[in-house]
């Protein structure tokens, strides 16, 4: 058989950029992932690499300077990259689902502004709808925005923004003033410009330093607070107020399609690197791949790989269909995450006590697998939106 998580039905043109993305993550990523994440280090030179293939744009449009590319083939992209090191799948992420929020929601004006610049890498998106105290409540959302004339003024705190320091644009979810009875109808996106870096870097926003995190390390992680922050009407994403909620939840399941790729991403990794172990490690006169209770966990490793790589494609293919995919994107993100963290573990105690030591590539995925299980909603919001779909579909005539 051909080597796992192989996708059928790829055009030369998803096969040519995957082939050239893996040599990439090959030759630029793998060999310098330990020192960056080990010295909490920002990727820059990798990041100058993406830029130059044209990653930063791989979904944008054609007419703004972008690849045009399906969700599909930057799902197998950032399979590729996590495979690499998951925190630089981090960097386009949320870039990724700022472009995509434009391109589907913004005004004329609102795309041609930014959407070739973001192709160029030039600027770098980052998303903020998490609160320091909001959880999965979305609805709750205390960050506000007033409307003084022309402007709107915000207050309030966001927290774990992707990129908070080093994007130059917020797609930001806050509350505003729409009287509507439903409570995610008077939720608004602000595309929030800002310069890169931390501290006070515009009047009425401060990007406090990085959080100290277990893993996903290089990438920052940080807060927004917002005290008296000017922003211009015109900034309100589709000039569309009280439709941010919708526009948020687009760009959620495109990012748990790429969550998914991301865990199965990190699952290929481990699997390559305990299947290589366990043919090199010799034990009672033998390899140890060739004792059943290694083979088998093994062939279980491999099929938990397979089995998350192939419902993740189906979610990207379906949403690049323009169906609902909120089930299967729910779904692939569920099990992909958990089986990324069943995999990671399994290789981890193949390779022993070596595993624990910091020398070896398993134990940062050891770290960097957990993040998976709660970034875009965890597992349990997954279940809930899973079962919501299914009693949809599913309803009871009687």
């Amino acid at each position: 058989m051909a080597r796992l998580a192989q996708t059928a039905g790829l055009t030369d043109v998803q096969s040519e950029i995957l082939s050239t993305v893996r040599s990439f993550v090959d030759k630029e990523i793998i060999p310098y992932a330990q020192e960056l994440e080990h010295a909490d280090a920002y990727p820059a030179d990798i990041v100058e690499g993406m830029k130059e293939m044209g990653l930063f744009g791989i979904t944008i449009p054609e007419e703004y300077g972008g690849l045009g590319e399906s969700l599909l083939t930057y799902a197998l992209v950032v399979e590729e990259i996590a495979r690499g090191w998951m925190s630089v799948s981090g960097v386009i992420n949320t870039h990724f689902i700022v472009a995509h929020m434009i391109s589907r929601h913004g005004t004329p004006e609102q795309k041609q502004k930014y959407l070739p610049k973001m192709a160029a890498g030039e600027v770098r998106g980052s998303f903020s709808m998490s609160e320091p105290d909001l959880g999965s409540d979305v609805a709750a959302i205390k960050t506000r925005a007033r409307r003084d004339g022309g402007d709107y003024v915000i207050d309030g705190s966001k927290m774990w923004l992707t990129n908070g320091g080093s994007s130059n644009l917020i797609a930001l979810l806050v509350r505003t003033d729409e009287g509507a009875e439903k409570a995610h109808q008077n939720l608004t996106t602000f595309l929030v410009e800002k310069p890169e870096g931390f501290g006070e870097v515009a009047p009425g926003l401060t990007i406090p330093g990085k959080i100290d995190k277990m893993g996903y390390k290089g990438v920052d992680t940080t807060e927004a607070v917002f005290d008296g922050f000017r922003i211009p009407a015109s900034q309100v994403l589709g000039e569309a107020p009280g439709r941010g909620f919708a526009f948020m939840m687009d760009g959620i399941e495109v990012g748990r399609v790429n969550v998914a790729a991301r865990a199965c991403g990190i699952a290929i990794r481990a699997f390559e690197l305990a299947v290589e172990y366990a043919q090199q490690r010799r034990t009672f006169g033998k390899p140890i791949a060739q004792h059943q209770a290694i083979a088998f966990k093994l062939a279980e490793m491999a099929t938990k790989v397979e089995a998350a790589h192939l419902m993740m494609v189906n979610a990207a293919r379906l949403k690049d269909t323009g169906e609902r995919n909120d089930v299967a994107a729910g779904m692939a993100k569920l099990i992909a995450s958990e089986y990324c963290a069943e995999v990671t573990q399994e290789a981890f105690r193949i390779h022993g006590g070596y595993g624990y030591s910091k020398e070896y590539e398993i134990e940062r995925l050891m770290r960097e697998a957990p993040f998976l299980l709660i970034g875009e909603g965890t597992s349990e919001i997954q279940k809930t939106i899973i079962s919501r779909g299914l009693l949809r579909e599913y309803q009871s005539r009687s």
